[in-house]
């Protein structure tokens, strides 16, 4: 199965941004799935393409998403307004 990376990591993403949505007690799946998303994508794409440090046929780049979805949602908590 070729895209069996891509399958891992919006799977990781979206459960990423549920366990955030979980943690913290809100109802904003949609925000975090849409901060999740959009994060992982900068990761990959620092990863493959700015710093060239996997290929799409590795597994490293999932990683860097993920971590990159993970940074993301800390910092959108962290900023978020409270209004």
């Amino acid at each position: 199965m070729p895209y069996v990376e891509i399958i891992i990591a919006v799977l990781g993403a979206f459960a990423l941004a549920w366990l955030a949505d979980l943690v913290t007690g809100r109802r904003g799946l949609f925000a975090t799935s849409l901060v999740s998303a959009v994060a992982a994508a900068a990761g990959w794409f620092l990863a493959v393409r700015v710093f060239g440090a996997s290929t799409m046929t590795e597994w490293t780049w999932v990683l860097w998403a993920l971590a990159a979805s993970t940074l993301a949602l800390g910092a959108f908590f962290l900023f978020r307004s409270k209004r």
